[in-house]
């Protein structure tokens, strides 16, 4: 078998031999018969010049004869070249040929000698071509170019051959061939016509491949431009990194603040395709007021993406926390804090991350320094929570101060007011309230609610609550009598008895909070579907040291929320406050958390409506004209007014369900940490008023009773009213009247005097008790 495939191999190679030779001798034959005639043509060329001489010498020959002669040896001499030039044309268009043939070959060879090779030299020559073009981006117009000129050369050749024209001439009529298919009609003489229709079809296909080449160019921008992968020529924008429920919010708080400027920049950057995006914010039901949102497909951990949103020229940036896991969702917020730090153009704005464990805080702000401020949502929404279960109404207060739609926080310098006290400070601004000063001398750090004796300081800021940072200014000092407060007591903490529904990864911080801020003695009731024999070791190993509370006393019941015998074993009546928690084994979906967060309240709220005294109930019904007096709203509405009731809302569309009840205070949660990521965003030093009043120690907003501050049906005004606070080392910053729904924060006419009930309430910033 072998000797077989070795004689084949020797025939075939024998029969390549004997055909290469035969080719070499008829071209060499043309060769050399060309070469003969043109020897010829120059001895003949030659005698001529002789005989011309002597005819000349002798006046026999005329010079017109000469003259024909050397025309006739001239057309001998051109058609000699012309042969060549359509032999060297031929030639060089059948080599490509033998040129494949022979590889082929070749391959065919290799495959029958070792059947073991699995990739042959035609395909490992298409690799290396495929290579070349993808590795060289201009590889393939290179291509197509000296395509081109070949087809111009060899088809000027040809021509040469076959016409009467120069070479000149027929370079340029090829390369109207070329260009124009058409041009080729006027072509006479059967070798003419075939020279120029192959040049015409060679044409064709070069031109078919510079359209497919310039489509497919023009194709690959436009789908460039639409998944958002060109670069973005801002600066001064805000750039927001990742994708959550929260995007909504934040832009329609980033687009409120940017109104004043008659509008912003604001890009999005999410591993996501930009037209999804684009068509998401597109169904936002809010006005952008000016504002442009951009959005661009790309990751923040790599640099490539970060530079194509001009990170290193953004005036801030926000880095969202991902729906899902808390731990992975700030293991990427810190990789992507490393990646922002490792821009080598340098951030000019400062990077605003929000978490979801405090426990990550620390290794954020190490990782970022400086140019890092964090808001840790769980915290955050935790807090508010405690703060607004002691106190009815104060969730509609932190969103009007959060949000930019009513009076929020700003800081600016006043050199007018340098050498005033803070109490003249105070009443200073018609349009806006004092709240702290931002002392130069301590480093910049903000003082919340300083001593009346301060007094400013060259270089101090002072922190206020204004409509817009352009709608307030110092005006005259007033004339405000102060008077003194009807009674001098402070209010005594009671114990109180809270009742805690679901179960939060970070609800051991919680229960330190209500530790730190209720009275001895009072009771802490944690119902939840986690067995109780494991609940005092995931609060140990989150971080709680039982031994350490004080003022509370955990009680444990184990059972779910949404099924009503289990919520029917609870005193639900003896409870002054009822915290509803998104709890973790649902907090990954805002709608089924916010589901069973509202079947938990609708339920505890029957109960509770089923267990009042007749009587009582029918008094309190009275009362209430909103809903007919045997409706269960109605019903729940006056259980409502024996406790408080806080429900953890993810989904802003259950808000309004809640609202028309009037069944339960709400913490709208994505909504509130939108607020508070945009207005650290505008300003980083915001960040540290809204930690302090959040803190266990310091600062807090608080609702007091109008009887602390003056009498039943007293006249004063709003500055009146602000200095009478002072004595209790407060500031007053609005009120809600007994018979409003909503407080007016920073309200007009602050020196105009009006009547005043004791069933009136005052929000207040003052130390916590």
């Amino acid at each position: 078998m072998g000797i077989r495939i070795a004689c084949q191999r020797i025939k075939v190679r024998w029969q390549m031999a004997f055909s290469i030779a035969i080719l070499i001798t008829a071209f060499g034959s043309l060769v050399h018969k060309n070469f003969s005639l043109h020897n010829r043509v120059i001895e003949l060329q030659d005698q001529i010049s002789n005989l011309n001489i002597r005819l000349q010498a002798c006046n026999l020959l005329d010079s017109v004869d000469t003259n024909t002669m050397l025309q006739e040896s001239d057309h001998l001499s051109s058609k000699g070249l012309k042969i060549l030039a359509l032999i060297v044309s031929l030639a060089l268009l059948s080599i490509p040929i033998f040129i494949f043939k022979y590889i082929d070959h070749v391959s065919k060879l290799r495959s029958s000698e070792n059947s073991s090779e699995k990739v042959s030299l035609n395909k490992q020559l298409e690799y290396r071509v495929d290579v070349f073009l993808s590795v060289h981006p201009y590889a393939k117009p290179l291509a197509l170019l000296v395509a081109t000129l070949m087809l111009i050369c060899l088809g000027g050749l040809a021509l040469f051959g076959v016409t009467d024209d120069s070479l000149a001439d027929c370079l340029w009529l090829s390369w109207t061939f070329v260009a124009d298919s058409g041009n080729h009609a006027n072509s006479e003489g059967i070798g003419p016509r075939l020279a120029s229709v192959s040049i015409s079809f060679g044409g064709m296909l070069i031109f078919a491949m510079m359209l497919g080449l310039v489509s497919d160019a023009i194709s690959e921008k436009f789908d460039s431009l639409r998944k958002g992968r060109s670069e973005v020529v801002e600066q001064n924008h805000t750039l927001i990194l990742g994708w959550s429920d929260k995007l909504g919010s934040l832009l329609n708080q980033l687009a409120i603040a940017n109104e004043s400027l008659g509008g912003g920049i604001v890009v999005v950057m999410a591993e996501r395709d930009k037209e999804e995006m684009e068509l998401d914010i597109a169904k936002m039901e809010f006005d952008f007021r000016g504002t442009s949102v951009i959005c661009r497909s790309g990751s923040p951990l790599i640099l490539a993406d970060l530079k194509k949103v001009s990170v290193s020229k953004a005036r801030s940036i926000i880095v969202l926390a991902e729906d899902g896991n808390a731990d992975q969702s700030d293991a990427r917020a810190l990789r992507t804090v490393l990646s922002l730090t490792g821009v080598k153009e340098g951030l000019r704005g400062h990077i605003v991350v929000e978490l979801s464990d405090l426990d990550n805080e620390v290794l954020v702000k190490l990782v970022g320094g400086e140019l890092v401020e964090t808001v840790v949502a769980h915290d955050v929404i935790g807090r508010l929570m405690i703060q607004c279960a002691r106190q009815p109404g104060l969730a509609q207060i932190w969103e009007d101060i959060l949000g930019f739609e009513n009076c929020e926080f700003y800081i600016k310098r006043w050199p007018q007011l340098d050498g005033m006290q803070f109490e003249d400070v105070l009443i200073s601004f018609p349009d806006a309230i004092p709240c702290g000063v931002k002392v130069a001398s301590h480093g910049g750090k903000i003082i919340l609610n300083p001593d009346d004796s301060y007094v400013l300081q060259e270089g101090d800021e002072v922190l206020v609550i204004a409509e817009d940072d352009d709608t307030y200014a110092p005006a005259t000092l007033p004339m405000v009598w102060r008077g003194n407060l009807p009674r001098d007591f402070i209010v005594p903490k009671s114990t109180e008895k809270i009742l805690l529904c679901g179960w939060r990864r970070d609800i051991e911080d919680m229960i330190m909070v209500l530790d730190a801020f209720l009275a001895p003695g009072s009771e802490l009731w944690m119902f939840n579907e986690v067995l109780e024999n494991e609940r005092e070791k995931k609060l140990i190993d989150g971080g709680l040291d039982l031994t350490r509370l004080v003022n509370i006393t955990l009680v444990n019941r184990e059972g779910n929320a949404v099924i009503r015998r289990n919520l029917e074993s609870l005193p639900l009546e003896s409870f002054d406050s009822i915290l509803i928690l998104a709890d973790e084994s649902v907090e990954d979906s805002a709608i089924q958390a916010d589901s069973r967060s509202l079947a938990t309240l609708l339920l505890i709220r029957d109960i509770q409506a089923k267990r009042l005294p007749f009587r009582e109930a029918m008094v309190t019904r009275s009362h209430r004209g909103s809903f007919s007096q045997g409706s269960w709203i109605g019903e729940m509405q006056q259980a409502s007014d024996r406790s408080v009731i806080i429900s953890e809302i993810l989904d802003p569309r259950t808000k309004n369900l809640l609202s028309m009840s009037k069944i339960s205070d709400y913490v709208l949660s994505n909504e509130l940490v939108s607020m508070a990521l945009a207005m650290v965003a505008e300003d980083r030093q915001i960040n540290d008023v809204l930690e302090e009043l959040f803190a266990e120690e310091g600062n807090e907003l608080h609702i007091r009773y109008a009887d602390l501050y003056l009498h039943e049906g007293e006249e004063l005004s709003f500055y009146e009213i602000i200095l009478r606070a002072r004595q209790r080392r407060e500031i007053v910053i609005g009120y809600r009247l007994a018979r409003a729904e909503r407080a007016v924060i920073n309200p007009p006419a602050k020196s105009e005097r009006r009547r005043w009930s004791v069933k009136d309430v005052f929000v207040v910033i003052t130390e916590k008790e």
